[in-house]
């Protein structure tokens, strides 16, 4: 499985040749955004249920778990490259499926990349799930999900 998401990576970078390609992987095959990124508090998440075909804009503070249907999604980390490089967006996000025994089970845990959403997505049959952009909230501020 991860090899397949290597060869992807490396064959769309080949393709596309886009600049939102060039993150890095850690030891583990995983996606890091580059250093020169800045971190933001908030990330924006688009979600799919595909039985009914809503579509649910989401706000999450870094840190915080919120509820998608069965979902539990938690973001722990999110990163937008500066005005002057090629924007991109990263996300680290952890999404686990409430089974009706209650138990969870990790169906994601990773990087998602804005401009390339199917490089590393989510694969549930019910719900997709792909970052939108990351933003800063000034703490104490309630965000629009909140209201």
């Amino acid at each position: 499985m991860m090899t397949v998401a290597r060869t992807l990576i490396a064959a769309a970078s080949l393709l596309i040749g886009s600049s939102a390609l060039n993150a890095q992987e850690d030891q583990s095959g995983s996606v890091i955004p580059p250093e020169n990124a800045e971190q933001h508090n908030v990330i924006i998440l688009r979600a799919l249920d595909k039985i009914t075909a809503r579509i649910t804009e989401l706000e999450i503070e870094i840190g915080k778990t919120i509820p998608f249907g069965t979902l539990e999604i938690t973001a722990r980390y999110c990163r937008t490259r500066p005005p002057i490089e090629p924007p991109e967006t990263f996300g680290y996000l952890e999404i686990n499926d409430l089974k009706r025994n209650g138990e969870r089970d990790r169906v994601f845990d990773g990087w998602m990349v804005a401009s390339s959403p199917a490089l590393n997505a989510l694969e549930h049959p019910v719900y997709d799930v792909w970052v939108i952009n990351c933003k800063m909230v000034e703490a104490g501020a309630s965000s629009d999900s909140e209201k």
